[in-house]
């Protein structure tokens, strides 16, 4: 990787310490210290918005890796700026870095109601539960200026369109009562990811989501609304957080949590140097501890993205954790899989409603 050296300094409320280049530039450049002066970075860097209009509202995949053919996603980019976030990469398609650009030049959609109105009205769409989350976190903190994810959500109740939404954010209680609704006709599932309750790590590893006892409150008052709430301990780092999965779990259960999942840290493309200079910053004695195991799990490499192999991967380590986490959500009850499911029976399109907007 080359050397950048400006690349290993954290910026106040951010989790990349540097903006790689876009992959899909014709032309890179590399910062070399020369010993004249240079411009300092600044402390902090601001959040822009600009916003897009697109073509159409759901995204498709045909991952078995994961329980949903079908998302919606209403921002590019996330605040959050969790570290390892898997979705970073995407942001080279729009001539932006994956790095600081994915957490601070972010793309609202504009128009996802109607598109996503048009798609349901289509002769051919088969109902089938709707991931609202699927690449960035629908209630990142912009959401509550846009108001897209909410509006999405009033549309899927009126159709009785099912839909799992995953968030690490405290704002998804704004819609606590919607949701609630949405619960009663068993169109909703919601999963919190929960992935420390060490609160500095979370600064560093997720500064912008909402901190551990936040999303505890999220588990408590949405269970509590009875909307079905699942825990996801995701990603588990090697030698970061692996170690808290049996306090994860016993602290969501108790916060009414009704199942759980965990997903090994991913380090696709970019997201692996990003990673690694992450490492350095904040964790320099263990950095290469870490790197190994992951290696050791990836088949030598830092990612392997095979289907059935990039959610868990494989070896020693891997098993462990598997047994040690199975047998924690035994213990808190967190292994049931939920007595029902989501119901696609009674999904009206707005055609079907005599909607005056199709």
């Amino acid at each position: 990787m080359p050397h950048d050296p400006q690349r290993h300094h954290a910026l106040k409320g951010r989790g990349a310490t540097y903006n790689p280049d876009n992959r899909f530039q014709p032309t890179h450049s590399v910062a070399e210290d020369d010993g004249w002066w240079q411009e300092e970075l600044p402390a902090r860097v601001a959040t822009q918005v600009q916003l897009e209009t697109p073509r159409s509202a759901l995204s498709w995949n045909q991952s078995p890796d994961v329980g949903f053919d079908r998302s919606l996603n209403p921002y590019r980019g996330c605040e959050h700026g969790c570290i390892y976030c898997y979705a970073r990469p995407s942001h080279a398609y729009w001539d932006l870095s994956p790095g600081i650009d994915f957490e601070t030049r972010l793309i609202a959609k504009t128009g996802m109601v109607e598109r996503l109105r048009e798609e349901l009205c289509k002769p051919n769409y088969a109902c089938r539960p709707i991931n609202l989350s699927g690449n960035t976190d629908c209630y990142q903190p912009i959401e509550a200026e846009y108001g897209t994810t909410r509006a999405l959500l009033e549309l899927l109740l009126e159709c009785r369109h099912p839909v799992t939404l995953v968030t690490k954010s405290a704002l998804i209680l704004r819609d606590r009562e919607l949701l609630a609704e949405m619960a009663r006709e068993r169109l909703v599932r919601v999963f919190v990811s929960l992935t420390t309750l060490d609160n500095g790590l979370k600064r560093s590893l997720e500064p912008r989501t909402a901190s551990p006892a936040a999303r505890l409150k999220v588990i408590r008052e949405l269970s509590a609304c009875g909307i079905p709430v699942g825990v996801l301990v995701a990603p588990v780092i090697p030698a970061i957080n692996d170690s808290e999965i049996e306090t994860i779990l016993a602290r969501a259960a108790e916060a009414g949590a009704g199942n759980a999942g965990w997903v090994l840290l991913r380090l696709p493309r970019e997201v692996a140097p990003l990673f690694e200079a992450w490492l350095e910053e904040h964790y320099p004695e263990r950095a290469g501890k870490v790197m190994s195991l992951i290696r050791q799990s990836r088949g030598g490499n830092d990612n392997d993205s095979r289907f059935g192999h990039r959610m868990r991967g494989e070896g020693l380590f891997v098993d462990m954790i598997g047994q040690r986490f199975r047998r924690a959500a035994r213990q808190h009850c967190l292994d049931r899989r939920p007595d029902r499911g989501l119901d696609v029976s009674r999904f009206r399109p707005p055609r079907a409603q005599g909607d005056l907007f199709v």
